[in-house]
């Protein structure tokens, strides 16, 4: 993406966009050009070229929203609109969203920054957008009916407030939220520190992601917003395993993740081969006194955590939600446990009877990922994606961190995968299998009785304790 010129196709184009949108034109010549983007790719960091400057961050699978300067203020423009949202290859979803993808582009500012934020309505509905975390006037806050009135379809709006404290935050509707954010309404907001703050610690990568969840059936593309806990597909940044793209790092770079959690429940999050630190969250950085390692940290419904640690560990180390359901793509809800049933090519036969089938194998569902059956048309398997060594056996919420010694600084592209040195790797033992020892027979004494030999029983006490 160029991101200053990736625009809907022109000026004309704009023009009939916005034509469509119902904007007067001598409206739309005050506001900033919309920027488009519709590409699923991790775009790079957008470094800063007017303004305060600071260190960008990398959306995972998205991008950063470009501004301009006007006397001082930093502008944006965010346009609410349908967009397809491919999930992963093969694999595309109807969402609504903001300047062509879902979630919307992440809005990066310093410290101190004026922003003026205009809001396009290309719904069908009215919407609005409240700065979750943010400190602002009241009339800014973005509640429709409460602070301000909704935003017609075809209307546009504007938010202008002082970016008070750094931090990580998140933007969503504040109409019809069931709807809209179900249907993929929501984006980052990173505010910088304007100066060197003793809780910011300077990193060499920054990643933003935001947990969302949705419920497509298999074969369809829209998702079914009355939906409350049983969602069936569970994504960062609208993207499921295996389109997610890996966390790559340079070793011995000290990185950052920032989580947003727009779901409908909890996210542990876990890496493997690192211990990490949550240094803030949407209320702003940790005292050093509340920090200490972990290995997992929970992400709760409408959170923000921002976790970091060095990567001084070589190789492909696995980042998911530790909800084992999470890590699964277009999982069903009422599938038999078929554990120990020789199915044979039942489950084939049957799929191509009736799409959609699918039951638990007969030995687990490891096999799963290893089988070809036929699926519905636009749907993913459950758990797809391939490693160097067979199946990952994992969907949905899964990633991999990505560490190289010989990686460049500023390279975000995937090295492939990890080459591990001999004698480091799982490796099958040759010959027979070797008995276990076993422990000796419950039922029968493990040695028998010695003189001297105390025997102690235990009354627990009662009404008849006494007599």
């Amino acid at each position: 993406m160029n991101p200053r010129r990736k625009f809907l196709s022109g000026a004309g184009a704009i023009a009939g966009a916005m034509a469509t949108a119902s904007v007067a034109r001598a409206a739309m010549a005050a506001l900033p050009e919309p920027v488009l983007q519709t590409r699923p790719d991790t775009m790079p960091p957008l470094q800063p070229a007017s303004g305060r400057p600071y260190n960008p961050v990398v959306t995972l699978n998205g991008w950063t929203l470009p501004w301009r300067m006007n006397q001082g203020v930093k502008e944006f423009h965010l346009v609410a609109e349908p967009v397809v949202r491919e999930m992963a290859p093969g694999f595309k979803a109807r969402l609504w969203g903001y300047n062509g993808q879902s979630p919307g582009p992440t809005i990066e500012v310093v410290e101190g920054d004026r922003v003026r934020i205009f809001v396009t309505n290309r719904l069908p509905e009215a919407t609005s957008i409240h700065w979750h975390g943010q400190r602002l006037p009241n009339g800014m806050d973005g509640v429709s009916g409460l602070t301000q009135p909704a935003i017609a379809p075809g209307k546009t709006f504007v938010y202008e407030f002082v970016a008070r404290r750094p931090g990580t935050f998140m933007y969503h509707p504040h109409a019809d939220e069931m709807v809209q954010m179900a249907m993929g309404m929501m984006g980052s907001w990173i505010t910088h520190p304007r100066a060197p703050n003793p809780l910011i610690e300077a990193v060499d990568r920054d990643y933003v992601l935001l947990l969302n969840a949705y419920d497509i059936e298999p074969g369809s593309a829209t998702p079914k917003i009355a939906t409350m806990l049983d969602f069936n597909l569970w994504s960062w940044n609208s993207r499921v395993f295996p389109g997610i793209d890996p966390l790559v790092a340079r070793q011995g770079d000290r990185v950052r993740i920032r989580v947003g959690n727009l779901t409908m429940t909890n996210h542990p999050m876990h890496l493997h081969g690192h211990e990490f630190t949550v240094t803030g969250g949407d209320g702003g950085p940790r005292p050093l006194a509340a920090r200490w390692p972990e290995v997992t940290a929970d992400v709760a419904v409408g959170q923000m955590r921002q976790l970091e640690f060095v990567a001084d560990e070589e190789g492909d180390w696995a980042f998911h939600c530790h909800k084992s359901h999470h890590t699964m793509n277009a999982m069903g809800h009422d599938v038999p446990n078929m554990l120990g049933v020789d199915q044979r090519d039942l489950a084939g036969k049957l799929a191509r009877l009736v799409p959609g089938y699918m039951a638990m194998g007969e030995r687990g569902m490891h096999e799963m990922s290893e089988m070809e059956m036929p699926l519905p048309d636009n749907t993913l398997p459950m758990m797809a994606g391939d490693g160097p060594f067979g199946p990952i056996g994992m969907g949905g919420m899964f990633s991999v961190l990505k560490v190289r010694r010989g990686q460049r600084r500023g390279d975000y592209a995937d090295p492939g995968w990890f080459r591990h040195p001999p004698g480091t790797q799982a490796r099958e033992v040759a010959g027979p299998p070797q008995p276990a020892p076993r422990a000796p027979d419950a039922t029968s004494d493990a040695r028998p009785a010695r003189a001297g030999d105390t025997e102690v029983r235990v009354r627990k006490p009662g009404p008849h304790a006494g007599h």
